[in-house]
């Protein structure tokens, strides 16, 4: 087996899911190709499924990280967000709709918010479709939790699905961007739903509100000034995991990437990733 091909691309979609990182990601599948090859010729050839075998050491590998992030997010400068991914870079082998849903950024907003065990049950099974058998060798569970999970994680995700037309919300996206460059107030507030909810990530290394931002009138005044404060920015309409969004430019480089939630005509939260480390796949 190779290091390259559908095997190791469908591990890398995999991992995102479970971590939000893509660099993460990519060390995650290489630890787990590395332990392939440290295998024997013998051992490797006993191993009836080398990608079932890759698929559980790399879910076990994310599992141990997923403990260790929550320790370093304590230590993250203001709200950590997962690091966006342009169109086209998560491709994976199969082309399902659930693949897809499951790179938005909504969705792994809640993700993040699940326990480690769930989001792995859940990413196995409900995303990629692992039978609960196998995703008991991962957690080390039996497969009637590793099903009580999934389900508790599945009750969690049920907002997270999109409900608006894909048209629709590109169409909501499209005015508000037009109401930010006019820097009108009162166009953004007729776009956001009275209770929505911006959040940026700076991680200490760009300028972001520590906060999330509650409330449309807030929100709006909150993206009115910010585009004031930074001035100069070139703003874009572009594809942010596979949802209608935007990208900011200040001199050729992309200084934050925006995601939407828009349901009922409306956009109900917004993501802005600013720190630069996780900005570096969207750099010309």
């Amino acid at each position: 087996m190779t290091v390259i091909g559908p095997e190791r691309q469908q591990l890398i979609g995999l991992a995102y899911r479970l971590l939000g990182s893509v660099s993460d990601a990519e060390d995650v599948v290489q630890e787990a190709y590395g332990r392939w090859y440290a295998l024997t010729g013998p051992q490797r050839e006993a191993i009836e499924s080398p990608a079932a075998w890759l698929t559980t050491v790399a879910g076990r590998i994310c599992l141990d990280l997923l403990g260790s992030a929550r320790v370093r997010r304590e230590r993250y400068v203001g709200e950590w967000l997962p690091e966006p991914v342009p169109a086209g870079r998560l491709a994976d082998p199969a082309d399902r709709v659930t693949r897809d849903e499951s790179v938005t950024m909504a969705f792994l907003v809640v993700l993040d918010a699940m326990t480690p065990a769930e989001r792995v049950a859940f990413v196995l099974h409900d995303v990629f479709g692992y039978p609960f058998a196998e995703v008991a060798t991962v957690l080390g569970r039996t497969p009637a939790a590793c099903r009580q999970l999934a389900g508790s994680a599945r009750r969690r995700i049920g907002p997270a699905r999109a409900t608006e037309p894909a048209p629709a919300r590109a169409d909501v996206v499209r005015a508000f961007k037009r109401a930010w460059e006019a820097k009108d107030i009162r166009g953004l507030v007729g776009l956001l739903d009275p209770g929505a909810t911006a959040v940026a990530d700076g991680g200490g290394l760009a300028s972001a509100v520590r906060h999330p931002v509650v409330g449309g009138e807030e929100v709006a005044r909150y993206a009115v000034g910010l585009i004031s404060r930074i001035g100069a920015l070139a703003i874009e309409e572009t594809e942010v995991n596979g949802e209608p969004g935007l990208i900011a430019r200040r001199d050729g480089t992309v200084a934050a990437v925006v995601a939407f939630d828009v349901a009922g005509g409306v956009v109900r939260r917004i993501w802005a990733v600013r720190n630069p480390e996780k900005l570096r796949l969207w750099q010309n």
